[in-house]
């Protein structure tokens, strides 16, 4: 049986901006065969929307501890999201 799927909200500090994190949260997302959005905040975090199978979700998470080469993440804290409802992942604007 499938999983029915589950969405997390998901908030990164530390060096995570200039450092690639929303083009490699792109890659590691979609590779994962998860859903959602991804962007950089003003205040110096990334925060993104992952939504999937359990198992992969909680993948894209423990990634998200180690991040992209140059980043050196300090915090990732989650929360449950609702379905962001896209067909796929993509990176959007800085708030």
């Amino acid at each position: 049986m499938r999983d029915a799927g589950t969405a997390v909200h998901v908030t990164i500090s530390g060096r995570v901006q200039g450092v690639w994190f929303r083009g490699w949260t792109c890659e590691q997302a979609r590779e994962l065969g998860l859903t959602g959005w991804v962007r950089n905040r003003r205040d110096g975090t990334v925060e993104a929307v992952f939504r999937g199978d359990a198992v992969a979700v909680r993948q894209m998470v423990e990634r998200c501890q180690e991040g992209p080469p140059a980043a050196r993440v300090t915090d990732v804290r989650t929360q449950p999201a609702a379905d962001p409802g896209l067909p796929g992942f993509e990176p959007w604007p800085t708030v």
